[in-house]
């Protein structure tokens, strides 16, 4: 499952992040494999927002469908 896939107030544990570009992007927001995330908001054909660390984090589409996640 991706992020791309996450439901409004849903939490996950983020995976895989198999492109060494997106993993540096997300590192600098705090997120690598390992952490707890809740999304708090999945526009359709648009992008999901985050939550993490008392910030709210805009992944674009594709970006969130790169990121595997574990519920």
């Amino acid at each position: 499952m991706s992020i791309s896939e996450l439901r409004r107030g849903q939490t996950a544990t983020v995976g895989k992040i198999p492109a060494e570009e997106l993993r540096v992007q997300l590192l600098r927001f705090g997120i690598a494999a390992g952490c707890q995330v809740r999304c708090h908001t999945n526009i359709p054909f648009g992008p999901v927002v985050l939550q993490y660390g008392g910030q709210e984090i805009a992944l674009g589409r594709e970006l969130a469908r790169q990121v595997e996640i574990d519920i």
